[in-house]
């Protein structure tokens, strides 16, 4: 995923300042410990879309390399550093959706403080490894970071399909108030929200890693002659492919 511009790069974070603090502020923080779509669109926001604007417009990816957190002395290299985060970031996520953590979240608003420390810390980790920063050496490869963002997004989509395929009530927390959306209508948008949410978010950055991975593997310079290439004077236009310098022999 690629870094923003310069003039436009502190609005990501002003962005996810005003997002993550609308959902733990009445109304919506109310919404969450009464509806189940809610909670989920809650936990989103904290696990992935929060996160993700915050890396985006972080003050360090406008500092020198030296200045940047973890530039220097890293350890296990960069596939070692990008696993244990996956792996912390699943680990959380799937902690915070076990049906006793979400309705344990309805009866005691406290805990929601826990879940958005603990699901931002995981969720920066894996943006900070998506997004693209030039200046900063030891960033994986496109085609591992597309891996990345899959399985990161794959495990909110388990998630919801066990969610949604179950025929019993997950959340007897959120049983909805008289007039409302029954449980089970109100479990089923939670899932429609776990689909979309992520989706939204990783397959754009899946999307660009995959195609920038496939134009710089198919670059058409690995279809000229090094003669013709090296014959060629600096500032001139590329010859025709095929096109031989007359002093270079078959």
């Amino acid at each position: 995923m690629p870094a923003l511009p310069a003039r436009t790069r502190h609005g990501p974070g002003i962005a996810a300042g005003i997002l993550i603090t609308s959902v733990l502020l009445p109304p919506v923080a109310a919404y969450a410990r009464q509806h189940a779509y809610a909670q989920a669109l809650q936990f989103l926001i904290f696990a992935v879309a929060g996160p993700a604007l915050l890396v985006l417009g972080a003050p360090w990816r406008s500092r020198p390399p030296a200045w940047r957190p973890g530039s220097g002395g890293r350890r296990g290299g960069p596939g070692g550093r990008a696993a244990i985060r996956l792996v912390a970031f699943i680990a959380v996520v799937i902690s915070w959706r076990l049906p006793f953590m979400v309705n344990a979240l309805a009866r005691n608003p406290a805990l929601v403080a826990a879940e958005m420390v603990t699901l931002l810390a995981a969720g920066t980790g894996i943006w900070l490894e998506l997004v693209s920063t030039p200046t900063v050496p030891g960033q994986l490869p496109r085609p591992a970071r597309a891996a990345m963002a899959a399985a990161a997004m794959w495990t909110i989509w388990i998630l919801a399909y066990l969610t949604g395929m179950s025929g019993a009530t997950w959340f007897a927390a959120y049983q909805g108030t008289p007039g409302s959306l029954s449980a089970a209508a109100d479990q089923q948008i939670a899932v429609a929200i776990l689909w979309a949410v992520p989706a939204l978010c990783f397959l754009p950055v899946i999307y660009h890693m995959v195609i920038a991975w496939l134009g710089s593997t198919a670059s058409p310079a690995g279809n000229e002659s090094p003669a013709v290439s090296s014959s060629t004077p600096a500032g001139w236009p590329r010859p025709p492919r095929g096109w031989r310098s007359p002093h270079t022999r078959p």
